[in-house]
């Protein structure tokens, strides 16, 4: 008998043999399975994995982590003095209004900005007007070279043509004016940073003390008097630690000085 090898040609004779069984049992249907697999081509693709990602990478992410979730200690006050009894009806308003400081500094938009958030916000919001609309509506009248000092001037101002008729067409009952601002105080501490070929990071450690201070003095617009003020001091000391990388912790004394004062703002027009 010829063989099949001999009898088939020979681009059918691999064709043959690997459809013929190799000595039968498991050993052959294991191979068979092997060829015939549908995973063997996709592991050819894969190539080899990829490899762990290098613990120093894990730690600097860890840190970056830890960063975010500190925070530097901060310190406030708030005190209040009354003068006269507030009340303000749901259709009235109140304005805030920002002015220079004793170190003639303008507050800051974003610290009456803060408040005003605050005070919208509640079970029991007081309804504000946007400062700049109110400035723009009594244009030039309350700009900071104009704008009253004391009640007595503020009297004098609505007593101008058509100024109390503006006023009264907002709705405005109460105006609060905000002077103060967040000063760096102390530092100190050093920190270096390189980088090179194989690498770089920081190393030390510095820190800052801010220290906030401000105050809002309210003015009842149909009394023309200057009905009390609240002030709130807060300090607080941030600092950067240079571990490879730079971590911040952050103290904000000018947002606990905002929270302190808008609270109390909002007791203090309720009548508490």
């Amino acid at each position: 008998m010829k063989s099949l090898a001999h009898t088939l040609p020979p681009h059918r004779q691999m064709q043959a043999f690997g459809e013929l069984p190799l000595g039968g049992g498991s050993g052959s249907a294991a191979l068979q399975r092997k060829n015939n697999s549908p995973l063997e081509g996709e592991w050819a693709n894969q190539g080899p994995s990829p490899p762990d990602r290098p613990w120093g990478v894990k730690a600097l992410l860890a840190l970056g982590c830890c960063a975010l979730l500190l925070s530097g200690c901060v310190t406030s006050r708030v005190e209040q003095a009354r003068t006269a009894r507030t009340v303000i009806g749901a259709d009235e308003a109140m304005v805030l209004l920002g002015r220079a400081s004793y170190n003639d500094r303008q507050t800051e938009a974003s610290f009456t900005d803060c408040i005003a958030d605050i005070l919208a916000r509640g079970r029991s919001p007081i309804r504000l007007v946007p400062s700049e609309q109110f400035k723009d509506d009594l244009y030039p009248w309350f700009e900071p070279r104009l704008e009253p000092t004391s009640t007595d001037q503020l009297a004098k101002l609505l007593s101008e043509p058509g100024v109390k008729q503006r006023v009264e067409e907002a709705k405005v009952r109460y105006i609060a004016w905000i002077e103060g601002d967040t000063a760096r105080v102390d530092q100190g501490g050093s920190m270096s940073c390189t980088i090179s070929t194989f690498g770089g990071g920081c190393f030390g450690m510095s820190y800052w003390k801010e220290d906030a201070k401000y105050q809002a003095s309210i003015w009842d617009l149909q009394t023309m008097t200057a009905t009390g003020q609240i002030s709130a001091d807060a300090t607080g000391t941030s600092y950067l630690a240079g571990l490879v990388i730079p971590i911040p912790i952050l103290a904000r004394p000018g947002n606990a000085a905002c929270k302190g004062l808008a609270k109390q703002l909002a007791e203090f027009m309720r009548g508490n």
